[in-house]
């Protein structure tokens, strides 16, 4: 199941992360990245109703959706989400504990790293893959300069990635982006322009698949 997960992940791509967006309008969101060829949906815990959020998307979209909780900071707030059904767990930082709990019940976890340090770390702590955030600040061809030594540990570029670079970041070696405001965007949730959500949706899938197809080359 885990290697699973990975493997599909590789596929995709694409975390849509789903943070703060007005309440009651999760099932809409969902439904419209899953529209637009989104297949990972991160749900924040720090998202007003998330443990319910991960708990009706999964129910109602778990053949289409692969729903995780993300911001997880702790052990008990690991616990919660995994009650609640999520997938996988996403933090920004590295916490041991929620990654051992992860190994132990079989749920993946990609934790937060920034350095080569701590992508190291958590790799041989067992996580299968790492977050690396946020790659806004520290800029995209540092995918580039991690993967030169340490390619052989799939790496999740988040904070930052957009349209314009998204291809340059995938092509630079991360396995996946993990993609927030600049795909769900919380102000067109607000006015329910939710066909705006599925075309930014399907335009990232759409150049996320331009580079598989190149790669295969």
């Amino acid at each position: 199941m885990e290697q699973n997960l990975l493997s599909l992940l590789e596929r995709d791509k694409i975390i849509a992360i789903i943070r703060g967006i007005p309440k009651g309008s999760g099932e809409k969101t969902a439904e419209a990245l899953a529209a637009g060829g989104v297949s990972f949906l991160e749900i924040t815990l720090n998202t007003d109703g998330a443990l319910h959020m991960i708990d009706e998307i999964k129910g109602k979209f778990g053949d289409r959706l692969r729903v995780g909780a993300g911001t997880v900071l702790n052990l008990k707030m690991a616990k919660e989400a995994v009650q609640s059904g999520a997938e996988y767990i996403i933090s920004p930082n590295l916490d041991e504990e929620v990654l051992a709990y992860g190994i132990e019940h079989g749920v993946e976890v990609w934790p937060g790293t920034m350095t080569p340090s701590e992508i190291v770390r958590a790799y041989n702590l067992g996580a299968k893959a790492v977050k690396v955030f946020p790659i806004g600040s520290l800029g995209v061809k540092y995918i580039k300069d991690l993967k030169a030594p340490l390619n052989h540990i799939p790496m999740v570029a988040t904070g930052g990635v957009d349209l314009s670079n998204i291809k340059e970041v995938l092509g630079y070696g991360a396995a996946a982006v993990g993609l927030g405001g600049n795909l769900v965007n919380n102000s067109l949730i607000q006015k329910g322009d939710f066909e705006q959500i599925t075309q930014l949706a399907a335009a990232y899938t759409k150049l996320a698949n331009e580079v598989e197809a190149y790669a295969a080359k």
